[in-house]
């Protein structure tokens, strides 16, 4: 009978119910224990890695597997067996994650990335961060839609380039756009495939500039109005996340930097602990095309952000201010943000809004407050007034000053 071993987790002494691990990996837990630690594991999820990392070792014992032959192949081997794939739930990915990390098994293949459109979308990536300078969240949106051209291409691919034309790229725009779900993503794909098209033709990869062949979508760009909140609403969707826990921190002071300063979500998922100037009042923000700006941090605003820091942060190496709320912590996506405003919407009772819409409110706002439209674009930080222009509409009493009166059929009276 197998004794029980209290032995430290993570920093935290707790009860496994194994033996030391045996086999190939024994002398290897030591280390991942360490990985664990330096990520801020809770000692329960710890015990689940090590428990996973004792079977699969004795596992690879028993199958004469070193650490070097821990394929993929390998491990779905482990997993036939019914029992483990049973207990494999939790813990045995994020292992690989630390072995592969230490370089102790072989990295996983990316069978997209071994591929000759794997490669290629990986070079298209480092033009353009490094060649056109996007931020991340803009990089992975081009891909996304990039790729959709590049897996309509046949194999093999360099001759595929060689022969696309003008009309395929036509072609291939029209019947994306009936499939997009709005008007805006049939534009974003429009504009990813214009600038893939040119990467192309820089490479070499294709023998004309076909970025010209490339419908535009119709759509006015003042056509709409902007969405705003009242301000009852925005308030209660600030106050909606429970202020107990620690991911309840984390969404009201991003939802207070949203809607007080007018931030974007990827530039909020990107604020890092440096940018908070607490002595200034300041804080700096990262734009499209990785701009900055240094903006004036509201009280309220600050109080929440300092909540966040004191009693909900995880104590990390992370130099983001917002991180992951469960171990291992990194910095948050845009996509958290994106996700936390319609969650906030259904906790205050009131209808799914996108987070861009507290954007929107604040812009609305400071508008019917009587400031006029360049201090709207200075405050929502756009390099055009070609996009602030959009809020002139919503101030109806200054419209109805400069509105010609509507002509009147012959014979009808006024008010009639």
């Amino acid at each position: 009978m197998k004794e029980d071993v209290r032995e430290p987790v993570c920093g935290v002494t707790g009860t496994v119910g194994l033996d030391r691990s045996e086999g190939p990996l024994g002398l290897l837990e030591y280390g991942v224990r360490a990985a664990m630690s330096e990520e801020g594991f809770a000692p329960q999820s710890a015990r689940y890695v090590i428990d996973r990392m004792r079977r699969l070792s004795r596992w690879m014992e028993q199958h004469d597997v070193e650490p070097a032959g821990l394929t993929p192949e390998a491990v779905a081997e482990f997993l036939t067996d019914s029992s483990e794939l049973k207990m494999a739930g939790r813990g045995l990915g994020t292992l690989l994650r630390l072995l592969r990390s230490q370089s102790v098994i072989p990295l996983e293949r990316d069978s997209a990335g071994d591929s000759a459109a794997g490669m290629l979308l990986a070079q298209y990536r480092e033009y353009l961060s490094g060649e056109r300078g996007l931020a991340a969240e803009s990089v992975r949106c081009y891909l996304v839609q990039g790729r959709k051209l590049i897996d309509e291409l046949g194999e093999p691919l360099e001759e595929s380039l060689r022969q696309l034309d003008a009309a395929a790229v036509t072609s291939f725009i029209m019947r994306q756009s009936r499939q997009a779900a709005s008007t805006w993503s049939a534009k974003t794909l429009v504009t990813a495939t214009r600038s893939l098209l040119r990467f192309l033709h820089v490479k070499g990869l294709i023998t004309a500039p076909l970025a010209g062949a490339v419908p535009a979508v119709a759509g006015w760009r003042l056509s709409a109005l902007p969405r705003g909140l009242e301000p009852a609403q925005v308030e209660a969707i600030i106050a909606a996340p429970d202020p107990e826990s620690r991911s309840g921190l984390r969404d009201r002071a991003i939802l207070m930097l949203l809607a007080r300063l007018g931030l974007r979500g990827a530039e909020a998922a990107g604020l890092q602990l440096a940018d908070i100037d607490w002595q200034a009042g300041e804080i700096t923000v990262t734009g499209k095309g990785s701009q900055t700006e240094t903006m004036p941090l509201p009280a309220d605003a600050g109080q929440a952000l300092a909540d966040y820091l004191t009693k909900g942060r995880p104590r990390c190496s992370c130099a983001a201010v917002f991180v992951t709320a469960r171990a291992p912590y990194h910095q948050i996506t845009p996509s958290v943000v994106r996700a936390l405003m319609p969650r906030a919407c259904d906790q205050a009772g009131l209808p799914r809004a996108g987070a861009h819409r507290l954007r929107h409110s604040l812009a609305t706002g400071v508008l019917r407050a009587g400031a006029p439209l360049s201090e709207v674009g200075q405050l929502l930080r756009h390099r055009s007034q070609l996009s602030t222009s959009v809020y002139a509409k919503i101030d109806y009493a200054r419209l109805a000053l400069v509105a010609r009166p509507w002509p009147l059929p012959a014979g009808t009276e006024a008010g009639a």
